[in-house]
């Protein structure tokens, strides 16, 4: 909680009350963590249950496995809006919903990036001159708004169906890093 109010002080000249309902979902579960050790956080396993093999296009029952995929894909699901074909595979995103170009990008985009040993995806939520503030599953174990580099960038998708409301957001980094690897 104390990370989303310091996002939003941050985020001075954007009204969180405006977001579409996935990100607003998204915002709610800011700070779930995976388990420590080799056990397994029933919240996260519990959206991979609802989510189902079907979506995820993959048995899903350890925290251990790359989860960035199945949050995003459980909180577009809270707007019944379906995921991308295999959400659990994080590149599976780069080809879902609507392409956005980046000077279109408004909140709630969600946005895919390369990393070493996989891709990552998560909702956009601002921007600064050298990265994009990203809210996601898995950052550090956890749900959390990490900056990521925009050079790593490779899909920026809406919605299929849903009409782009907001702009791109510009958020002060602060001192903050840029992440390097969110598995």
């Amino acid at each position: 909680m104390r990370q989303a109010l310091r996002h939003r002080a941050m985020d001075g000249r954007h009204d969180v009350a405006k977001d579409p309902a996935w990100l607003s979902a998204a915002r709610a579960r800011l700070g779930t963590r995976e388990a420590p050790g080799a056990a397994n956080s029933p919240t996260i396993l519990g959206w991979a249950k609802r989510l189902g093999t079907r979506v995820l296009g993959m048995i899903y029952n350890a925290d251990s496995v790359p989860w960035c995929g199945v949050f995003v894909a459980f909180c577009l699901a809270e707007d019944d809006i379906a995921a991308a074909p295999i959400a659990v595979r994080a590149v599976s995103w780069a080809n879902w919903g609507q392409l956005l170009r980046p000077e279109r990008l408004a909140p709630g985009a969600v946005l895919v990036f390369e990393r070493t040993g996989g891709g990552h995806v998560g909702f956009y939520v601002g921007e600064d001159a050298a990265a994009y503030h990203v809210l996601g599953g898995n950052q550090g174990d956890a749900v959390t708004i990490a900056r990521i580099a925009k050079s790593r960038c490779i899909a920026r998708r809406w919605p299929p169906g849903r009409p782009v409301i907001g702009k791109p957001v510009q958020i002060a980094a602060k001192g903050t890093p840029i992440s390097r690897n969110e598995a």
